[in-house]
């Protein structure tokens, strides 16, 4: 399961969605500007505050890091 936690003004993370939409990979789309629990859930995760933060299939990419998801999604 790929979960991308994101906020709707945050450039990267449309750029990460639509990275992974054009490698047509169902992703959960978490804003976090609206849901506290998901947003301590991904500082949990991440240790971050920042968006983009994608959990990948369990592993966790910090930024719309495209040279990791091209990785990750091509396995």
């Amino acid at each position: 399961m790929v979960i991308v936690y994101s906020t709707p003004s945050c450039p990267y993370c449309n750029m990460a969605k639509q990275f992974l939409r054009s490698k047509n990979i169902s992703f959960e789309d978490v804003d976090v500007s609206k849901d506290y629990a998901k947003a301590m859930e991904m500082v949990r995760k991440s240790g971050q505050t920042g968006v983009p933060v994608i959990d990948f299939n369990g592993e966790i990419i910090i930024g719309f890091d495209r040279g990791r998801l091209e990785k990750l999604s091509s396995k």
